[in-house]
């Protein structure tokens, strides 16, 4: 059995399980091009991901959050073209799953449709910066030798 190295296999990277899984998906699903989409960066913390739906309506589509990844699926509710005989057929209206990786400072503000595009709006969170005094504790001593001051006791001694 092969074991696939990953940068994330540093002894410095520790928690990043999560994030090398999330990278893999993203990475697996890079491949599929339907329905082609664009995402927009629309001022300094908003995004908008437009999707080309053209032939679905909005009860064929559905924009959910699934953990941090959000999914648009597409799905036809009815055939009325049976009768129909293409010449040629270009615009594909076949179902669809698209799932995009959010991170957690990305919070999902709407979604509306528009010309046959689904325009999912996103907001980025500016998250305050903390910083934290982590205490140091003297666990080395017992509480008896144990100093309150924690200063350093000197005996003077005089030279002639």
């Amino acid at each position: 059995m092969t074991r696939r190295v990953s940068i994330f296999d540093s002894p410095f990277l520790l928690g990043f399980d999560e994030f090398e899984r999330m990278v893999d998906r993203v990475s697996r699903n890079a491949s599929d091009s339907y329905p082609p989409y664009n995402i927009e960066q629309i001022g300094d913390d908003k995004l908008c991901i437009s999707i080309a739906v053209a032939g679905f309506t909005m009860d064929d589509l559905s924009v959910q959050m699934e953990q941090n990844q959000l999914v648009v699926r597409g799905r036809r509710q009815t055939e009325e073209e049976d009768d129909r005989i293409y010449l040629h057929r270009g615009i594909a209206t076949r179902q669809f799953q698209r799932a995009f990786m959010l991170s957690d400072d990305i919070e999902v503000k709407g979604a509306h449709m528009d010309n046959g595009l689904l325009h999912i709006e996103l907001k980025r969170l500016i998250p305050e910066t903390m910083v934290r005094t982590i205490q140091i504790e003297d666990k080395g001593t017992d509480e008896n030798t144990k100093k309150s001051d924690k200063t350093i006791d000197v005996e003077s001694v005089e030279t002639k």
